[in-house]
């Protein structure tokens, strides 16, 4: 059984954490209404056929940034400490405890260690239908987690490419890193 070391939504909350780092409570606000413009924007997009989705993506990246200026106005910090909030300090311990009960679940019956850890991102699937059908439907926009863009292109393509997987009628147009943002290392 493969155990994952960060599930979406610590990667959203991580990336704000780790862009917040530093900054003052005006750069913390300026991101909060990016953040409110963001998930407006998300929520006027297509629906989703999966629970994890850009609007999920976008709501619980606004909610963390308001949670942050919060805490900033509260504990009247000059620049955003993530060791000195105790929220953030509480979900990284959480997160410890949840990877080391999903490493005990996983071991093997002899009781060697887990088969995989993984450190998957989350990507963006975007499909358009074609042919004959092209103006019947939408684009459609799945979400998933993957190890690499590679691994996340092979199973989009065997889950949504084939001509019999569940969108016969479309083809992927892209696959793009969604979290942690592209370009960030864990």
């Amino acid at each position: 059984m493969s155990v994952y070391e960060y599930l979406p939504h610590e990667l959203a909350r991580l990336g704000v954490l780790r862009r917040a780092t530093g900054m003052d409570l005006i750069q913390v606000t300026e991101q909060v209404r990016l953040a409110q413009e963001r998930e407006a924007l998300a929520s006027t997009g297509s629906v989703e056929p999966l629970a994890l989705s850009e609007v999920w993506i976008a709501s619980f990246q606004h909610n963390q940034w308001r949670r942050i200026a919060h805490v900033m106005t509260e504990q009247q910090m000059p620049h955003y400490e993530p060791s000195k909030d105790p929220r953030a300090v509480r979900h990284e311990e959480q997160r410890l405890r949840r990877l080391e009960e999903d490493r005990a679940h996983a071991r093997k019956p002899d009781g060697q260690a887990p088969l995989e850890l993984l450190r998957h991102r989350v990507y963006r699937i975007t499909g358009r239908p074609i042919g004959q059908h092209a103006s019947a439907g939408a684009d459609f926009v799945v979400h998933l987690m993957a190890g690499t863009l590679s691994e996340a292109a092979h199973r989009a393509w065997n889950t949504y490419g084939r001509p019999e997987g569940t969108y016969r009628t479309s083809h992927i147009t892209s696959v793009e890193q969604v979290l942690p943002e592209p370009g960030e290392l864990f």
